[in-house]
């Protein structure tokens, strides 16, 4: 009841599921991002197109059982696409069984104008995007079309992406291909997804900037997460071999070969940045 008063209680929703507090929200939630509007020289080759894989999953169940209500970040997925965009690339969006895309809508900067542009006209293939078994059915033959796979972060990305073995597969055709991976937050956990049917982990001894746990562990006491995590990201990475660049919530990004990371929401516009121009300085 105190929790609740003071505004640390989570948000029970229709479903069962918990979004963040009054509190959370008003410590963690902007209603404008940093966005940078820079006037990239567009690319106008034919590796013109990214693959952007979101969840499709809303909630996440916590150690104690509860659900948070999650997705995908829309600050973590916007930001660096209006990036992207503006460096001249195309996007194919794509959820594992071709679902409608989630996105953390607690978390939508309402007064920024660009990201609102964005996810507008993106809407349309937010809500039917392809089904990742279709792309790899249709493209794995196209790789010359494809700059880059981006896994944009949020709670949502380690809803069942982990596990799927199409990702895996992407991932892999990516890295085989000379693509650019892009991931921030706990994008990253769509990494796991190298490792099914005891193959490598695609990523041993890389250089990652990764959402740590150690913020996970305190965000059930203001009320962000109604739990504890079912595991925690960094130090799974950091056991399969991953060096960690990162400690805080904060704007670190990291490019190793042709892996590109960032830490946190509070990176999202750092990592739009490094990624538009490294494809544009890689692929001229």
């Amino acid at each position: 009841m105190l929790k609740k008063i003071l505004g640390f209680a989570p948000k029970l929703e229709s479903d069962g599921s918990y979004s963040p507090s009054k509190m959370a929200l008003k410590m963690g939630v902007s209603n404008k991002t940093d966005f940078e509007n820079i006037s990239y020289q567009k690319y106008h080759g034919e590796k013109s197109k990214i693959l952007v894989i979101f969840t499709e999953e809303k909630n996440l169940k916590m150690k104690n059982g509860k659900f948070f209500s999650t997705g995908n970040h829309p600050v973590e997925a916007l930001v660096p696409m209006l990036h992207l965009k503006n460096a001249g690339f195309k996007f194919e969006i794509a959820t594992p069984t071709g679902k409608p895309v989630v996105f953390e809508m607690w978390a939508f900067p309402e007064k920024d104008e660009h990201v609102k542009t964005l996810y507008n006209e993106l809407k349309s293939n937010l809500d039917k995007p392809l089904k990742l078994s279709d792309f790899i059915n249709s493209s794995f033959s196209h790789s010359d079309s494809y700059a880059a796979v981006f896994i944009p972060g949020g709670h949502g990305a380690m809803i069942g992406i982990p596990e799927d073995e199409n990702v895996g597969k992407i991932l892999r055709w990516s890295h085989e291909n000379n693509l650019f991976t892009i991931s921030l937050c706990h994008g990253p956990g769509a990494f796991l997804a190298t490792t099914l049917n005891n193959q490598k982990f695609l990523y041993e001894g890389y250089n990652m900037a990764v959402f740590p746990d150690s913020v996970d562990n305190k965000t059930p006491m203001f009320g962000y997460l109604p739990g504890k995590m079912p595991y925690g990201l960094s130090e799974k990475l950091k056991r399969l071999g991953v060096k960690l660049m990162n400690t805080k919530m904060d704007k670190t990004v990291c490019i190793d070969r042709r892996l590109i990371t960032g830490s946190s929401p509070l990176a999202s516009n750092e990592l739009g940045k490094l990624a538009a121009k490294t494809l544009l300085k890689e692929l001229k």
